[in-house]
């Protein structure tokens, strides 16, 4: 039995979890777009990110929900990001180990550090002293809301330990394949 492929995908997750990583292959391959939650929230510049009002993130958000055709990342526990995943026909928690999550977010400050990998913010170790807060956070409150979300009936998710078993998802869609293999 073949799969359609998901128009509106929302991906949650902790940080260090895979969103980015998984939103950008994922929209490569299916030719979606994708947007960070974290874009919605900020107006990025070259010397300061400037939040937006509530207000015009809301509206940005909309805009983008009301597309044919998205994947949202974030990990945003906020009233406001619901409307994407009442619109999203599947929404994929990346429920990525605590440890690899860990060493995922002190690989990813030294490479954007070195200039090796693009930050959307500035890395500083506050920031990154912040992601080990938020991780931890996220374990201990938004996980089990989350989940708690997910198991509703009318909900059509994907839990997911490890990135790569995203293609065991869309194996039986035509041409969607090797999404882990895409570096």
């Amino acid at each position: 039995m073949n799969r359609h492929i998901p128009n509106k995908i929302h991906i949650i997750g902790s940080v260090g979890s895979g969103k980015t990583t998984l939103a950008r292959n994922l929209s490569g391959k299916i030719n979606i777009p994708y947007y960070e939650l974290d874009n919605v929230v900020w107006k990025r510049h070259n010397s300061e990110d400037i939040r937006r009002s509530d207000e015009e993130r809301d509206e940005y958000l909309n805009t983008i929900i009301r597309t044919d055709r998205w994947i949202i990342e974030g990990a945003h526990n906020h009233e406001w990001v619901f409307k994407s995943f009442q619109n999203a026909d599947l929404i994929i928690f990346l429920d990525t180990p605590y440890a690899i999550r860990i060493s995922r977010i002190t690989k990813r400050f030294i490479l954007q550090k070195l200039g090796i990998e693009k930050a959307n913010y500035k890395p500083t170790f506050t920031i990154f002293m912040k992601m080990f807060e938020w991780n931890a956070g996220f374990e201990k409150k938004s996980k089990p809301m989350i989940l708690n979300m997910l198991h509703q009936d009318n909900i059509r998710s994907l839990i997911l330990k490890d990135n790569c078993k995203i293609d065991d998802y869309f194996n039986e869609v035509n041409g969607v394949v090797g999404l882990c293999s895409i570096s």
